[in-house]
């Protein structure tokens, strides 16, 4: 059972942390609140707002801002506020709760913070070369000639790593005390081939012009290089003409976002992200005033960079080389649009595709270079940028021959992929006439090429894994997706009594508790939740996470096909707080779901969702009644009368929702008599 130890140690820290704080003290060092009733209320943080829409609720530890809709516990409010995942929000919560986490995660984070010491000690010792040193000169020459101020050299810590095997390892190790393998552990060094070369280590970075890479929090985390001149010149091997740091345990290039530390506020403010790839674009735009730039560091854009984006924007503006074709080097292809809206349809970001846009340049021109010379012609371009699958479409237009039957066929075949991977279904409507009128291709038979490309990839489904639902009466026994996994439902069981249950269970709702364990104990059940509730809509953090892991996990390919559900996969892959819920849920001394007919399941899964959806009205019900309340004392009569409104038609919602409970359990009874 070594696979449940570090979950084990770390759970029940979140129920101790909002335990020990007081929502309306932690909410309260970023939001000014006034009491109002049994909540608090302030300007929303998140969103611009002249008239208080957020409040706070202590009674059940949550917040919730009805202005923009963002709303949660303690732990979700860090992470917004803050950007960072949950467990750095855990890390920072339990540090002001004096909870301690594990003494495994203490010396993880201690480890952490000499690493990026190290870190930066060798960022100030580049930077010092490139501004003081005879060695830095020619590299200081070339930035300046592309156009960079000295202010954006020092605020930005660029650098210079000198042509030398050894002169950043054998500096910081002789003159820093810092340790040869702490500077291979960071990235910055390589073991030597022979251990008679100096201190026993290379430095990785030689001869280029190198750019610190920050976390959303301005931590150092990785560098990137950049070669002077072209690759290979001078008859000598250079490498790629871009280098970026090695994984590391502070760097992974698949979350990282160049200036991501810079651009948050603005990104935020603005409510839009620009993406670029490289490091000087995003450079010459912050020096431009265009501060809501990022840098990809490199063509493709991941899900983790894409996770991280939509913490701070809900629009996208893409400003990429971008070659729908492939057919040029270096630039962003059809495949990758199409896997750009693949990530955001498996995710709950809030990004409808529409606010996916595609940024113009004009040809030949890279974007520090418009930056530089027209900045204006930049912000127009930003402005007016296209919507990504309305670019697909004008492209794809501009390559077939529309006027023959085989054009038409090649451009509906090349958009098919990106408009059968587009969510909404009203939009993916409305992309479908726009084909229509495009090509002239009759809209019915649009249809047959999407369903049949569907229908053609059926009869594999079953094979490729995809759950298919138990025929009406039957029992969904024993399947838990894992087969003979080492983390299996039977094995946490078994291990329960080793588990702190009922102390990792206070972080979150029963609901939400039975919710969870009804999606990991039959994966039957979890694209049909999905569907009708949403990670966001669970009021607590880390079970927030628990959900969003399981719906990243059934992410479809790009057939559409979902992959079976592994619980061993899935546990493995979270952090151990949030693994622990996982253990905790399913280790629950409670009826097993999987002996549960298909229409019990049914009736389980609506009667959870409409618990949340009560306690969500609840929410919005206190919110009115304070909100009357001051709008009676200060005798604002239209306030009043619209107030009232409103709650008349929360009474009829309530109504609604107290109907439909009725009719599940209606729906239900026959099946319970049987049982």
């Amino acid at each position: 059972m070594q696979e449940l130890e570090a979950s084990e140690t770390a759970g029940g820290v979140a129920a101790e942390v909002k335990s020990r704080l007081n929502i309306v003290d932690v909410v309260g060092e970023t939001v000014q609140l006034k009491k109002a009733g049994t909540t608090y209320k302030g300007l929303c943080p998140f969103h611009g707002e002249k008239t208080p829409s957020f409040t706070v609720t202590p009674g059940r530890d949550s917040w919730k801002c009805f202005g923009c809709g963002l709303g949660g516990d303690v732990f979700s409010f860090v992470m917004q506020r803050d950007g960072v995942p949950f467990p750095e929000a855990l890390r920072t919560l339990a540090a002001k709760a004096g909870v301690e986490i594990d003494e495994r995660t203490k010396r993880e984070d201690a480890h952490r913070a000499r690493l990026r010491d190290v870190l930066e000690t060798a960022i100030a010792f580049y930077h010092q070369v490139l501004t003081t040193t005879s060695l830095g000169k020619p590299a200081l020459d070339y930035l300046r000639g592309r156009g960079f101020s000295d202010a954006t050299i020092e605020t930005f810590q660029l650098g210079w790593a000198p042509d030398g095997w050894d002169s950043m390892s054998r500096k910081l190790v002789e003159k820093r005390g810092i340790k040869p393998d702490e500077l291979v552990e960071v990235g910055l060094s390589s073991p030597a081939r022979s251990s008679s070369r100096g201190v026993g280590v290379i430095d990785k970075f030689r001869g280029r012009v190198l750019f610190p890479i920050r976390d959303q929090n301005g931590a150092a985390t990785g560098m990137g290089g950049r070669i002077l001149g072209s690759e290979g010149e001078g008859g000598r091997d250079t490498g790629p003409k871009y280098l970026n740091s090695p994984g590391t345990p502070l760097f992974d290039k698949s979350r990282s976002l160049y200036l991501i530390d810079k651009a948050k506020g603005s990104m935020r403010k603005s409510g839009q992200a620009v993406i670029v790839e490289g490091y000087t674009d995003a450079l010459m735009a912050h020096q431009a005033g265009f501060d809501n730039v990022v840098a990809s560091l490199g063509t493709a854009l991941t899900p983790g960079q894409v996770a991280l984006l939509t913490r701070y924007a809900k629009r996208i503006a893409l400003a990429y080389d971008v070659d729908p074709a492939g057919q040029k080097a270096g630039t962003f292809g059809a495949q990758a649009l199409q896997g750009l809206i693949g990530q955001l349809a498996a995710t709950e970001s809030g990004i409808e595709l529409d606010e996916v846009r595609v940024v113009r340049l004009p040809d030949g021109k890279d974007p520090d270079e418009v930056l530089r010379e027209t900045p204006d012609r930049w912000r127009e371009e930003v402005r007016t940028a296209q919507p990504i699958v309305e670019y697909l479409v004008d492209t794809y237009a501009k390559t077939y021959d529309l006027k023959t039957p085989g054009g038409k066929a090649r451009f509906v075949d090349a958009l098919m992929p990106t408009i059968r991977a587009v969510p909404n279904a009203v939009m993916r409507d409305a992309y479908l006439q726009l084909v229509h009128r495009v090509s002239g291709v009759e809209e019915r038979v649009l249809l047959d090429v999407l369903r049949g490309a569907r229908v053609g990839g059926a009869s594999g489904l079953a094979s490729a894994g995809t759950p298919v639902g138990p025929g009406r009466g039957a029992r969904v026994a024993g399947a838990t997706g894992d087969g003979g996994s080492r983390i299996s439902a039977e094995a946490i069981v078994s291990a329960a009594d080793s588990l702190p249950v009922g102390e990792i269970l206070r972080s979150v709702l029963p609901q939400e508790a039975e919710f969870l364990r009804l999606l990991l104990l039959v994966p039957e059940v979890q694209l049909r939740a999905v569907d009708v509730v949403g990670p966001d809509r669970l009021p607590s953090t880390v079970a927030r996470e628990l959900f969003r892991a399981v719906v990243l996990a059934r992410e479809p390919n790009d057939e559409g096909v979902h992959p079976p559900f592994s619980l061993t996969a899935l546990v493995q892959g979270l952090d151990p707080e949030t693994a622990a819920l996982a253990q905790a849920v399913i280790a629950r001394r409670d009826p097993n779901p999987r002996e549960l007919t298909e229409a019990e399941l049914a009736y389980e899964l609506d009667r959870l969702t409409i618990d949340l959806e009560e306690r969500s009205l609840d929410e919005r019900a206190d919110y009115i009644a304070s909100a009357l309340a001051e709008a009676e004392q200060s005798a604002d009569r239209e306030s009043i009368d619209q107030l009232l409104r409103e709650s008349q038609l929360m009474n009829e919602t309530r109504k609604s929702l107290h109907r439909r409970r009725d009719q599940t359990r209606l729906l239900a009874r026959p099946t319970a008599v049987r049982a």
